[in-house]
């Protein structure tokens, strides 16, 4: 085990080096003409700003939702003390940290609430919400003030539990001290608690209440199951492109592609468990107030996504990755790494944009320009954190027990 650290620490290349200020400006770049194509798109859109600020919701939830995915994966090494994952922790920590910018990309959100006509929220339109009962029960929560107050808590709290793991990790690989990492495993407890709680209120905010009078206890849930597919699927592919440029040839091994194969394919299978108990309670109980959420979702402009999640999201893969190869062959599990990427997007798009219209199914050039925009300005902002550290947790106590991690 000590041949194998010293050999990585001599012989890797672990940082991004030179290439992370050039690849800052093109996704930059990308992220400008994406974003201009996805405005001047939504002028010509029949539903004009209002379209444009829907699809807008639906990317930052997808963006965030790998952000978060990585915030709980490295929570949950800590609590566990796992050694296998910490070659591939540090990959979570540069994706989780990027919840400032994530913070400042929620500020178009909460401009809407101020254009009660676009606006996605209709309880924030006052002319909307007149109508309804429910809605006006609902308003002691459902109230723009307190909806920025609870933002700001969500946004503030994630940024610092993302900072506190990060900060203290690459700390680390300067002192070595393993103090560091008892802080760290005992902060992880209370992490994924306030976590759990969190991501839920925020799933509630910022999609569930799109449809007001609906709602669903097993929400939360839903999208944080998404979240780890979404994320899991964006850091096999990050390695394998850091990889493929030359970087983390020895710390990321065969061994630990085997086990996030294994993580992906257990929340794909918790994901399909967690959508049908919900379809399931929902149908067999037949309230009106209740089915209207999958009524829309069963109109023929929305039936083929909903069984293209069915499918793509659940029985495809399951197939597909149940194999001991399909999780040890790079080029087979970042195939479907980015499948379950693209189907995470579709689940974002299933959950939001029926509340626009279910006469038809929105997809066009404003979808597309803030997909490559904000994921511009995403990979723009974890570069900008990688650049300052260590691609790898260098000088942590579990180290060796990663590099020479091998599965049964």
């Amino acid at each position: 085990m000590r041949d194998q650290v010293k050999r990585f620490r001599s012989g890797e290349l672990r940082a991004l080096g030179e290439i992370a200020p050039r690849a800052i400006k093109i996704a930059l770049a990308i992220a400008a003409a994406a974003l201009a194509l996805a405005i001047v798109a939504a002028t010509f859109d029949e539903q004009g700003p209002r379209r444009f600020f829907f699809s807008y919701l639906v990317n930052y939830a997808f963006y965030l939702s790998i952000s978060l995915g990585a915030l709980i994966f490295v929570a949950l090494q800590h609590a566990s003390r796992a050694g296998w994952s910490v070659t591939v922790r540090r990959l979570n920590e540069i994706l989780a940290a990027n919840m400032p910018l994530l913070a400042v990309l929620f500020l178009p959100v909460a401009i809407s609430l101020f254009l009660p006509r676009w606006c996605p929220f209709s309880w924030a339109d006052a002319e909307r919400a007149a109508g309804s009962e429910l809605i006006a029960h609902k308003r002691v929560y459902l109230n723009v003030p307190f909806f920025l107050i609870r933002a700001g808590v969500y946004l503030g709290l994630w940024a610092w539990m993302a900072r506190f793991f990060l900060s203290r990790s690459v700390r680390q690989d300067e002192s070595g001290d393993p103090e560091l990492t008892l802080q760290m495993e005992r902060f992880s407890g209370p992490a994924i608690v306030l976590f759990g709680f969190s991501v839920t209120f925020a799933s509630f905010d910022w999609l569930m209440s799109l449809e007001p009078e609906w709602f669903s206890s097993i929400y939360g849930v839903y999208y944080f199951s998404g979240a780890a597919v979404g994320s899991l699927a964006a850091v096999i592919l990050l390695a394998i492109a850091l990889q493929s440029g030359g970087r983390l040839t020895e710390s990321i091994t065969v061994e630990h592609y085997h086990d996030l194969g294994k993580l992906l394919l257990a929340f794909v299978v918790f994901w399909g468990y967690i959508a049908f108990s919900q379809y399931m309670l929902i149908w067999y109980a037949n309230i009106p107030e209740e089915t209207t959420w999958y009524l829309a979702r069963q109109t023929p402009a929305w039936l083929w996504a909903s069984l293209a999640l069915l499918l793509g999201h659940l029985l495809i893969p399951l197939v597909g990755m149940i194999s001991r190869q399909a999780k040890r062959r790079k080029a087979i599990l970042g195939f479907w790494a980015a499948w379950l990427l693209a189907f995470h997007w579709l689940d974002m798009h299933y959950l939001a944009m029926p509340s626009l219209s279910n006469a038809r199914f929105p997809l066009g050039l404003v979808d597309l320009g803030l997909l490559v925009g904000l994921g511009g300005l995403y990979v723009a902002g974890a570069i900008r954190v990688a650049q300052a550290a260590s691609l790898v947790p260098a000088r942590d106590p579990r180290l060796g027990e990663a590099i020479s991690f091998e599965n049964v």
